[in-house]
């Protein structure tokens, strides 16, 4: 029976959302005991931040404005990655809501530059951070080696196709930055308050060391280019310079930023990352063995990787390494490398389709994995 056709008149609390109130929050149950942002917290404590506290100017002596904790930007951080949050806006924005970012704060509010700033100028800090993490997870046993998989993955700059000029064009948009710099810089400029005339020198700045990165690493991309007309046809973007155009899985054509991991297979942990402007994974397998060594101070038994990076010369410096490696390959692609008489190397790399392994002169066999409908061809075929 609906409210309309009683006799009496129900009594309803409405729901006032004009009203303001005051809320008392106890931080410390924000989140539970077991809490993921604790443990990260407790481990990202019992690093060497040294080098993080050194970077600080401001100092009890000399005075200064009070700076973020190293240890809780280095925490956001980490917490916001197990999340699959890449974004200091993001982050930001969650330190506002979300209660594991605000135990991690203690409800302090920060800025989405500090973050940011933080990530790009403390790199080399945080590079050696990681690795004193990897450290304490293998000297746990939760990192083995026995078997690291590799993998890269095409990543899509944050750029329009519109900023992919040529050199005549990157020059006349920097003229224009610099001399827009100079009029903000005017002291008889004061159409603008204060704060927005230091928002738009800072933009102005910023639009200016972007198109000067443009111009260095397109004459990186006319030293290694042949001729004069490749020379002149170079060309970057100017809102993210150091992207390259790269195939992508659906066959198109994209800045991109190829992202290279290596992972050990035992409890799924990232022992070795790195992006790349190379578009090919081919080039980029010994270079992961050998981030791997220099982090843990030992290398791989065994890696694995898919078609891209299967090539003779990875097969022959994997052995060289005794690094197992197992990868994939098409009989096709075989027999173009066939069609060479003359190998690039006195070892003789077999592959062997029925067995499905590859086989090195004074080695075992290493397993190949193979379509079934492509493991019917004849004995041996050199690589």
């Amino acid at each position: 029976m609906s409210p309309e056709n009683t006799s009496k008149q129900p009594l309803i609390r409405h729901v006032n959302r004009q009203q303001m109130s005051w809320r008392a929050v106890d931080v410390e149950r924000l989140i539970g005991e077991d809490h993921s942002a604790r443990a990260i917290w407790s481990l990202v404590g019992r690093m060497d931040l040294r080098a993080f506290y050194r970077a600080i100017d401001s100092n009890a002596e000399e005075g200064g404005r009070p700076a973020f904790d190293p240890q809780l930007l280095i925490s956001l951080w980490v917490y916001a990655y197990s999340q699959g949050i890449g974004s200091a806006r993001e982050v930001a924005r969650r330190c506002e809501y979300d209660p594991a970012f605000q135990w991690l704060t203690g409800l302090q509010e920060g800025n989405y530059h500090t973050l940011a700033d933080f990530r790009v100028e403390r790199q080399k800090e945080l590079d050696e951070l990681f690795t004193q993490v990897l450290a304490a997870l293998s000297k746990e046993g939760l990192i083995t080696l026995e078997q690291v998989m590799q993998d890269g993955t095409k990543i899509k700059a944050l750029a329009s196709t519109r900023s992919y000029q040529r050199e005549g064009t990157i020059q006349g948009h920097l003229e224009r930055a610099r001399q827009r710099v100079e009029e903000l810089g005017d002291p008889r400029n004061e159409e603008a308050s204060p704060k927005a005339k230091q928002a738009q020198a800072r933009a102005q700045h910023e639009q200016q060391e972007r198109l000067e990165c443009a111009l260095e690493e397109l004459q990186k991309l006319q030293a290694r280019k042949s001729g004069e007309k490749g020379k002149r046809e170079a060309r970057v973007s100017t809102s993210d310079p150091q992207a390259r155009v790269m195939r992508q899985s659906d066959g198109g054509l994209a800045l991109s930023y190829n992202a290279q991991i290596s992972t050990d297979a035992a409890h799924g942990l990232i022992v070795g990352v790195a992006v790349t402007q190379a578009a090919e994974d081919s080039a980029q397998l010994l270079p992961a063995v050998e981030r791997i060594e220099e982090r843990l101070e030992k290398k791989p038994q065994q890696i694995v990787a898919d078609g891209g990076y299967t090539t003779r010369d990875n097969i022959e410096q994997a052995a060289k390494r005794e690094i197992d490696f197992l990868g994939s390959m098409k009989l096709g692609r075989c027999a173009e490398r066939n069609e060479h008489p003359e190998p690039a190397s006195a070892k003789r790399v077999c592959l062997r389709p029925r067995a499905r392994c590859l086989r090195l002169p004074g080695r075992p066999a290493v397993a190949l994995r193979l379509p079934a409908h492509e493991s019917s061809g004849p004995g041996d075929v050199p690589l």
